[in-house]
């Protein structure tokens, strides 16, 4: 007897990545051996030296195949072993362990864009819906488009083990969010990735696309973001250090350091419109969802808990958007005695 390893990696493409992945027939009983794939046709590699290592690091249950079949999320290796210029996990791996004495932990709600061929799910063929808003967490046929595809995402997440804790209907028609987390940083981009494969995967038996494009529909529609939730075991436990997480954040460079590497585009999403705030300015406030970063309301109120970073883009590289987070408010409460 045999199962199936879906072996999923991040390709090369700029200035946003793809997902790959290809079928691996393994004996039962067989760990998920090293594998190899052709990088001259993903970007990360030229014809004359193609070769290219995908080494296992995150494996699940494959809901799509079932039985005993799995996905396999891999990083992608040179052939001396060593990273790819391309894997970004490699470079979350040590801040990860730098700073996992503060307990740090993530929840990224990831929303994405559904496509009908070349328009948004639920637009008219040659003309625009209603404006934004009532599609919100909305019900009914007149206003929500696509809910038995994100019915059966969510089953196949779950199914996977994955740590999803919720998902509703978003401000445009054909526009959704999952939830992922709250986990430590590895773990909740390893997921994120799987669950974004699972996204595209389930939408394709629909014959429907899904998108991660920051302002999918230009004009007075609101972008895609993939709002980032931040915690430490200190900012758990003391307001001051919620407030020293956000002062690091918009201290000296780094904003524009953290922008810049939020996701392509994101000078096209981050506005000042659109509960968005401006791309080159810093702000943050509590229940502010014009602020680069929301501190919750019962947050304020219970004086612990978490900060919502509302500028990463829906196309942002988690691997990125939590180790930079993990590196600057982390160094922060150290600078400030807070740990």
């Amino acid at each position: 007897m045999s199962y199936k390893a879906e072996y999923i990696w991040i390709d090369g493409t700029e200035p946003t990545a793809k997902l790959r992945s290809k079928t691996k027939i393994l004996a039962d009983g067989a760990e998920l051996p090293i594998w190899g794939f052709d990088g001259s046709s993903t970007n990360q590699a030229e014809g004359h030296a193609s070769d290219r290592v995908l080494q296992p690091v995150f494996s699940c249950p494959d809901p799509i195949r079932g039985g005993d079949n799995v996905l396999v999320l891999c990083e992608v290796l040179n052939i001396d072993m060593t990273p790819h210029e391309s894997n970004a996990r490699a470079l979350l791996r040590p801040v990860a362990e730098k700073f996992a004495g503060q307990e740090p932990i993530f929840g990224i709600e990831q929303e994405y864009t559904f496509f009908d061929g070349a328009r948004p799910l639920g637009f008219p063929v040659g003309g625009f819906p209603a404006a934004q808003g009532g599609y919100y967490c909305g019900v009914g046929s007149d206003e929500i488009f696509g809910r038995e595809i994100v019915e059966k995402h969510l089953d196949h997440c779950l199914a996977a083990g994955l740590s999803i804790s919720g998902i509703n209907a978003e401000v445009m028609p054909g526009q959704w969010e999952f939830q992922v987390g709250p986990v430590g940083p590895l773990e909740v981009s390893d997921q994120l990735w799987i669950a974004r494969w699972l996204l595209y995967r389930t939408a394709e038996d629909f014959n429907v696309s899904a998108t991660l494009n920051p302002k999918p529909v230009k004009g007075d529609w609101n972008g895609a973001g993939a709002h980032t939730n931040f915690s430490t075991k200190a900012m758990r436990e003391d307001y001051r250090a919620i407030i020293s997480a956000c002062e690091a954040l918009g201290e000296g460079s780094k904003p524009l350091d953290h922008v810049k590497n939020y996701g392509a585009g994101i000078d096209e999403r981050l506005t000042g419109l659109h509960e968005t705030a401006p791309w080159n300015e810093f702000s943050y406030g509590v229940s502010d969802r014009g602020a680069s970063v929301r501190i919750p309301w019962q947050v304020e109120k219970d004086g612990k808990g978490y900060i919502e970073d509302r500028r990463p883009n829906a196309n942002v590289d988690p691997y990125v958007v939590t180790r930079l987070i993990t590196d600057t408010c982390c160094t922060g409460l150290e600078k400030d005695g807070l740990v």
